[in-house]
Formats: C-alpha cells, sequence, structure tokens
C-alpha cells in the first residue's frame, strides 16, 4: 500500500509519475538523457547500469523494468542481463563494463570511495570521460529514482510479463515520451 494516494493499478514509479506530471515531466527528460543520450556508452550499457544500481539497491520495480528493457536491447544476448545481476565480475561482459559497474558500486554505497585507481582501470579499458561521467550520473541518479519508487512504497508486479511489457514500450517510445498514448 503506497503511503500516499496514487492512482490505482500503475506500479512503480509510473503511479507517483501519473499523479505528479510536472514532476514526471522533468524526471523523464532526465531518464531520456542518461539512458539515451549521446556518448560512448549504447543504451544497452546505460541500461545495464541503471538495472545493476537497481539491482544493489534492491527496488524490484526499477531492476526488473530496467532488465526488460536491456534484454530487449541485447535481444540474443539478453541472459547477460541475468548474470549481471548475480554477479557482475563473473558475467559474460567485458572488462571495461566490469570496471564501470564497480565505480557505479561505489558510487551507489559511498560516492567518496571512487579512486583514480577505480578511473585509471576504467580507462585502461578502453572507457573514455564520457563514459565514465555517465556511469556515475547514471549510478546516482538512479539511487534517487529507486528511493523515490520505494520511498512511497509503490507497488510493484511480480509477474515477468509485466516488466517485460514495459520494456517493450520503453525501447520502442523512450523515456520522454513513456507516459503519452
Amino acid at each position: 500500500m503506497p503511503h500516499i494516494t496514487l492512482p490505482e493499478g500503475l506500479p512503480g514509479i509510473i503511479g507517483p509519475m501519473t499523479a505528479y506530471p510536472e514532476t514526471a515531466k522533468h524526471l523523464n527528460e532526465l531518464a531520456e538523457a542518461l539512458l539515451r543520450g549521446s556518448g560512448s556508452l549504447t543504451p544497452a550499457e546505460r541500461e545495464m547500469i541503471a538495472t545493476f544500481v537497481s539491482s544493489r539497491n534492491e527496488c524490484y520495480f526499477c531492476m526488473n523494468s530496467h532488465a526488460a528493457v536491456t534484454r530487449n536491447l541485447l535481444e540474443n544476448k539478453s541472459g547477460v542481463v541475468d548474470q549481471v545481476i548475480r554477479d557482475y565480475q563473473t558475467a559474460d561482459i567485458g572488462g571495461k563494463m566490469k570496471a564501470l559497474l564497480s565505480i557505479a558500486d561505489k558510487v551507489r554505497w559511498d560516492a567518496r570511495t571512487v579512486t583514480a585507481e577505480d578511473v585509471a582501470k576504467a580507462r585502461s579499458l578502453g572507457a573514455d570521460d564520457t563514459a565514465i561521467h555517465d556511469t556515475v550520473l547514471i549510478s546516482a541518479a538512479f539511487c534517487m529514482f529507486n528511493r523515490y519508487v520505494d520511498g512511497l512504497a509503490t507497488w510493484a508486479p511480480r509477474d515477468a510479463g509485466t516488466y517485460e511489457k514495459i520494456g517493450e514500450m520503453l525501447v520502442k517510445k523512450g523515456y520522454k515520451n513513456a507516459l503519452r498514448n
């Protein structure tokens, strides 16, 4: 049961975004820039970071929604999403992504623990300044999104089909247009 009055039957962040459209506009524009904007990371890599941070923050709705988007974007390599959620260090992803997820995890836990060595390792594995910047910002923003969803005690469905539909919709429409019919 949500802590505030939200529209019935709208899961996770969709409920508060529907109830508070002015806030939703800005949050969706931020998500669009972070997850679909230009830069050296692909949309799948960006979504993977969002999924990973959400899983580490134990935000069921966000983890499953962004995992579905990532799976949709990765198509035949979609199994890697579950590997990352279980243990990114042993997942079938490249060293650059592992180094970026390590940075994302530190940002998520205590951003002050990101070291020059962490950044140097990511750079040595092919990450540029934009990838490092975007990783830090995605991680920080998803801490906010996760806390928004969980702090209001929003409803998170347990059926995978709901998340598959959300993932397909977000890939098709993007974040800016997510709440538009």
